[in-house]
């Protein structure tokens, strides 16, 4: 169903099949639609707005639902609040748990699922767009059927009180599921290190290694986007008038709380992101390090081998010289004598540079 309406209550949760002429007695109406059925639906779903909180969505706000490409961030008018949130999860198809194949951080990287979700946050009324699968909106409808009738046994979770506490709650949710390909990612970052310093292996994937580097570099502006929006989302929060009444001020606070865990969360996602981008930068500083120091093993070892042939070399170009009166060489014992100091200035000199640690090793 590419449109569902939920009325949340403070004890059931129930799917709609239209949606109502008027709000329900007690708490909020929920409407999670795939991008395609708010465009086809908008004109319903604007008069139904303008009925139940007396005015509709403004134009500019509509075109932030619509637009596919549009960073995470946060609006607010006197009737409504807007919020923009791009996920950060593996794409479908991916699968945290296996192993990851020899080169394959491109193809890891290219299943991120970056697509955005729209929150319209009325004060009984949520409305959300989703770009992608919906597949949100269906692990919410899912989970909020499961806690119908109270408290959940596993963690003591009740039904979302208002919109504003869902859509946190479902902003958690996108935030969490980070935790999934950040598991990938280490994993194939580790595979693409261990190339990278392996002495016997010629790394040639340098446009795989960009373009997970450009990736990564999308994630951490995705992540800060998420930062702007729910910081801006709490200064507003922040900015409301005190509630007079104990349980509006009980729920004000939890939204607070609940929204400074989700600030923490995304913090701790860029972080994270952050370092991956820096093994990434210093495994290929590492990489050039590698690459560097076997060069000057080679070289030391050239060096080594031109000083022990060059006096060899003098002396037979000595005696290759064109002269008759050249000492020893008419002389029997000659070659024997300068093939004898021949082979004593090359072991000199092996043994000199070995004592020196020349032809060590390591």
């Amino acid at each position: 169903m590419s449109l569902r309406i939920f009325h949340v209550g403070a004890d059931k949760f129930v799917e709609l099949q239209e949606l109502p002429a008027a709000l329900p007695d007690g708490g909020f109406l929920w409407i999670g639609c795939h991008q395609t059925a708010f465009e086809t639906r908008l004109p319903d779903l604007q008069a139904a707005l303008h009925r139940w909180a007396g005015g509709p969505l403004v134009d500019l706000h509509v075109s932030d639902l619509l637009n596919k490409s549009l960073p995470s961030h946060f609006d607010a008018t006197s009737w409504y609040d807007l919020m923009v949130f791009r996920r950060v999860a593996a794409g479908a198809g991916t699968s945290p748990a296996a192993e990851p194949a020899p080169g394959s951080v491109r193809q890891a990287l290219a299943t991120v699922d970056t697509s955005a979700v729209g929150f319209a946050i009325f004060d009984r009324v949520l409305l959300t767009v989703h770009h992608a699968t919906a597949s949100t909106r269906n692990h919410f409808a899912q989970r909020l059927a499961e806690l119908n009738g109270g408290a959940d046994l596993r963690g003591g979770s009740r039904l979302p009180a208002s919109p504003a506490d869902l859509m946190l709650r479902m902003v958690n949710h996108m935030v969490d599921s980070f935790l999934d390909l950040r598991r990938l990612l280490t994993r194939q970052f580790g595979d693409l290190q261990r190339q990278l310093l392996d002495p016997k292996s010629r790394f040639a994937d340098w446009h795989e290694l960009l373009d997970a580097r450009n990736t990564l570099n999308m994630l951490e502006d995705t992540c800060e986007d998420q930062h702007a929006a729910v910081s801006e989302w709490i200064d507003a929060l922040d900015e409301r008038p005190p509630a007079e009444a104990p349980a509006a001020r009980h729920e004000r606070d939890l939204l607070r709380v609940r929204s400074r865990d989700v600030l923490e969360h995304i913090e701790r996602v860029l972080g994270h992101v952050r370092r991956l981008e820096e093994s990434a930068e210093a495994a290929v500083q590492l990489h050039f390090s590698a690459l560097g120091h076997r060069t000057n093993d080679i070289m030391r070892m050239l060096t080594v081998l031109t000083a022990i042939f060059l006096p060899l070399n003098l002396i037979t170009g000595f005696f290759g010289m064109n002269f008759d009166a050249l000492p020893l060489v008419h002389s029997g014992t000659g070659l024997w004598i300068t093939v004898g100091l021949m082979g004593l200035l090359g072991v000199g000199g092996v043994a000199y540079f070995w004592r020196k640690r020349y032809l060590a090793t390591h």
